[in-house]
């Protein structure tokens, strides 16, 4: 079985990489990045590496009027394409988002229709819903409208309308849409500190307990998922292709709230601040680049709805070996220590 990982380098890249190769039934990975990683370094030894850029790559049309990408040659034979490949920063440039989140997307999509590959793994959001206002469970159901003040979720809704044009003209092809929570583990830890937090936050406060209250916005409630449970859900969508149409919400156990941040951060003093209170000063520091997370991240966390994980584990068999709790735990661990890496390490050389 042949699986082409687009985005392969990433937090949830890695983590699917280490599944994929451990898994007997799949016998060559490709893995295709903006940069190509050094190949003899774990868990990138294990694939074939394809350096593209699915926000920059022209599409040519031949003589005969055939639209070609510089990516149909990796995936051509793929029993499935998983399309991971997503921009968060530099989020003050909204066209360069957009042309690597939602046309990359389509370009993924356009380009494994050519290649006649029959299934189409894509990773969606808990971001591309719209505001629920309760926190009951909601099903694949709930709308996906995204929420209007988040540029990560407007695109991510977009992506969803991507995938509903690419179904409509191709029902031939198995689209798997993923919706998963908050993604973390240790090794994400340099990446997340570098994209939401910025130089000036120091990376030693995760676990120094010297707080004497945590601020966290009042209300707040978020479900995460570890990235190794995650990569588990994506390799069961792979391996069963006949019951993996349509979308799947993935998370861990539990519903996480302010307090379990503050157990986890400090001693579990958590002073709940107004949401409009903290959404005007993370606006101030994001304006002055003091931090790197601008306010429609606040936006969608106060937002989004608790998923409901019911047809993961029916359809897929999927549940999770870690809580979200125990995940959370694991990424301020790795976030105290700078574990991981910003960037995959590059081929030797470059």
């Amino acid at each position: 079985m042949k699986v082409v990982v687009v985005g392969a380098t990433g937090n949830v890249g890695t983590a699917l990489l280490r599944a994929l190769t451990a898994e007997p039934a799949v016998d060559e990975v490709v893995g295709v990045a903006r940069r190509r990683p050094d190949e003899q370094a774990e868990p990138y030894r294990g694939a074939r590496w394809v350096e593209h850029d699915v926000g920059t790559s022209p599409v040519t049309v031949s003589a005969r009027g055939a639209a070609t990408d510089a990516l149909d040659d990796a995936l051509a034979g793929a029993d499935a394409v998983v399309h991971l490949a997503w921009l968060i920063q530099p989020n003050r440039d909204r066209t360069l988002l957009r042309r690597t989140n939602v046309d990359g997307t389509a370009r993924v999509a356009a380009a494994a229709a050519r290649a006649g590959v029959p299934h189409l793994v894509v990773a969606s959001s808990v971001g591309a819903y719209s505001p629920a206002p309760d926190d009951r469970p909601h099903d694949e159901t709930w709308p996906t409208g995204g929420v209007p003040t988040s540029h990560y979720s407007v695109d991510k809704a977009a992506q969803e309308r991507v995938l509903d044009r690419f179904e409509a003209r191709h029902p031939d092809v198995v689209v798997t849409r993923v919706r998963p929570s908050l993604v973390f583990q240790p090794d994400a830890g340099a990446e997340v500190g570098r994209y939401f937090l910025g130089p000036l936050v120091p990376r030693w406060a995760a676990g120094a307990r010297v707080l004497p209250v945590v601020p966290l916005p009042a209300g707040l409630r978020f479900q995460a998922v570890h990235a190794d449970d995650l990569a588990q859900a994506y390799l069961r969508a792979v391996l069963r292709p006949t019951r993996a149409r349509g979308p799947f919400n993935v998370a861990g156990d539990g519903v996480l709230t302010g307090r379990d941040v503050a157990e986890l951060l400090d001693h579990g003093r958590a002073l709940g601040l107004p949401p409009a209170l903290l959404r005007r000063v993370l606006a101030l520091a994001w304006r002055a680049r003091a931090v790197p997370t601008d306010p429609g991240w606040l936006d969608m966390a106060m937002s989004a709805p608790v998923m409901d994980t019911a047809r993961a584990r029916d359809v897929l068999g999927w549940s999770p070996r870690h809580g979200a709790r125990e995940s959370l735990a694991g990424l301020l661990g790795g976030l105290a220590r700078s574990e991981g890496l910003d960037s995959p390490p590059l081929r030797p050389g470059r």
